[in-house]
């Protein structure tokens, strides 16, 4: 196996630390970040779970460029498994071969479920003695990231914060910012393809990030979807859209509305706990959250194929670009 010797800075392990993190739950925890020389294993193997949109989308771009892409497909339906084959990703029998076999693993999935994943994950670490970098890139609250933080080093792991904003990479404008211990190892996947960029601070810095950045583009979508169907229900839908067609602002915004539309229902039940958990980033913060809150009913409502997903099934149309994607 090949080796090169770079000067980085991580600890892979949670040390009690003062810090300047609100109280309550993950005060006192930091990630300091001590210079030395290390020999770091060159990156051959990486895992993501799982291989949704965003994740064969990772996938694909680091396998184009010639790392092997592994993924766990045990339980997953036909879809997923056609989607991974033509991103080249290799299915192993389990997780445990999954952490022993990559250098890196990448979480991609709904964030109501990253917890979950991550306590799998770290068991199969603890079971196999597998040394790995977990990089969460889901859109999780900056405490959620530390909870998971703190299970997955506790099981041997090395730990990565990272927040992906735009759509998948095949198309321009992807970005991941990465935060925490495990960064600027994490970073080394930017020399496959990605735009990586590391954010100079602890755990919480990257999902901060992508918390405030979704907070105004999946949560202005919300908003917007609710009241062109407001107008529509009330009658006053073309006089709506003549007052903010006037120009200014108010039609970008409408532009950015309408465009979005058509993307809404097949993403819905992942947003829904990416609201949830945008409330709670904002919450413990001590500001409100339940703003974020209703957001995620209005996706909930888009799942369940309530009153807002019928009414927007005949406002929406395909944007020009027949794209209609909500970037981040």
């Amino acid at each position: 196996m090949r080796r090169v010797c770079l000067e980085v800075s991580f600890m892979p392990i949670w040390h009690p630390h003062p810090s300047p993190l609100p109280e309550g739950e993950g005060a006192g925890l930091s990630c300091p970040s001590y210079p030395y020389l290390v020999t770091m294993t060159t990156i051959r193997a990486v895992g993501i779970l799982s291989p949704g949109e965003m994740g064969s989308g990772v996938g694909e771009v680091l396998h184009q460029r010639g790392l092997r892409v592994l993924t766990c497909l045990a339980g997953r339906g036909e879809h997923s498994r056609e989607r991974a084959a033509r991103a080249g990703f290799e299915d192993v029998a389990d997780l445990d071969q999954l952490v022993r076999e990559c250098d890196v693993l990448l979480s991609i999935v709904p964030p109501a479920v990253a917890g979950a994943v991550a306590d799998q994950v770290a068991a199969a670490v603890r079971a196999t003695g597998a040394s790995l970098l977990y990089a969460d890139c889901n859109a999780i609250a900056p405490s959620t990231a530390r909870d998971i933080a703190r299970t997955v080093t506790q099981a041997g792991a090395r730990f990565a914060d990272a927040g992906i904003i735009g759509g998948p990479p095949t198309r321009p404008g992807n970005r991941i910012f990465t935060s925490g211990a495990g960064a600027r190892e994490f970073a080394g996947l930017g020399t496959f393809g990605l735009d990586i960029r590391v954010l100079d601070g602890d755990v919480g810095q990257a999902s901060g990030l992508k918390m405030c950045y979704a907070a105004m583009t999946k949560g202005l979508q919300a908003l917007g979807a609710e009241l062109l169907v407001a107008a529509r229900l009330l009658g006053v839908e073309e006089q709506l859209r003549a007052e903010q067609n006037q120009g200014g602002d108010l039609a970008a915004v409408r532009r950015f509305v309408e465009r979005a539309l058509p993307s809404m229902p097949p993403k819905a039940y992942r947003w829904i706990g990416e609201m949830e958990e945008i409330a709670r980033c904002f919450e413990d913060l001590g500001i409100p959250g339940r703003l974020l809150l209703g957001a995620a009913d209005v996706y909930t409502d888009f799942r369940d194929g309530g009153v807002l997903a019928r009414e927007l099934s005949v406002i929406a149309s395909p944007s020009p670009s027949g794209r209609g994607f909500i970037q981040g």
